[in-house]
């Protein structure tokens, strides 16, 4: 039988208070699916793409196996008056997918991209919508489809 999987936990942490319900809805998903985790705090959603791929790339340099069998991405952005929010959510969504496809990458996208704060505690909340535990179930659900393709043999 395969070892549980070891995930990273990438989380933004410009708006706290949702990240706090984020982190808490994928750990719980995480625990209840028997796997192991590393949470890595980044200041926004913005330097999750480089947090994700300075682990990856980490393996490269102390020539060890893969540290992580999963990424998830968590964070949120809400609009304000600017063009800001178009830059930060356009640009974190396409690094993540980048490092994903280039590195086929098990990732769970969960950085909220909202309107308000009002959509970004409906989304984030454990108890509504828990956009944190769906965003590691997706991970866990794509190690699995990397484990059915042999590119996982622990």
């Amino acid at each position: 039988m395969a070892e549980q999987p070891h995930v990273m936990i990438a989380v933004a942490r410009f708006y706290d208070e949702i990240a706090d319900e984020l982190v808490r809805g994928a750990t719980s998903a995480l625990k209840d699916a028997g796997a192991t985790w590393e949470a890595v705090e980044v200041p926004g959603a913005f330097e999750i793409p480089a947090a994700v791929a300075t682990a990856v790339r980490s393996m490269e340099f102390v020539g060890a196996r893969r540290r992580f069998d999963g990424y998830i991405a968590l964070g949120c952005v809400i609009r304000g008056e600017t063009t800001h929010y178009d830059y930060v959510c356009g640009e974190t969504a396409r690094g993540l997918q980048d490092l994903a496809v280039k590195y086929c990458l098990a990732l769970g996208f969960g950085v909220l991209t909202v309107e308000n704060r009002e959509q970004a505690d409906e989304r984030a909340g454990v108890d509504r919508r828990d956009k944190g535990g769906e965003a590691a179930r997706v991970c866990l659900s794509m190690i699995e489809l990397k484990r059915s393709f042999g590119l996982f043999p622990r």
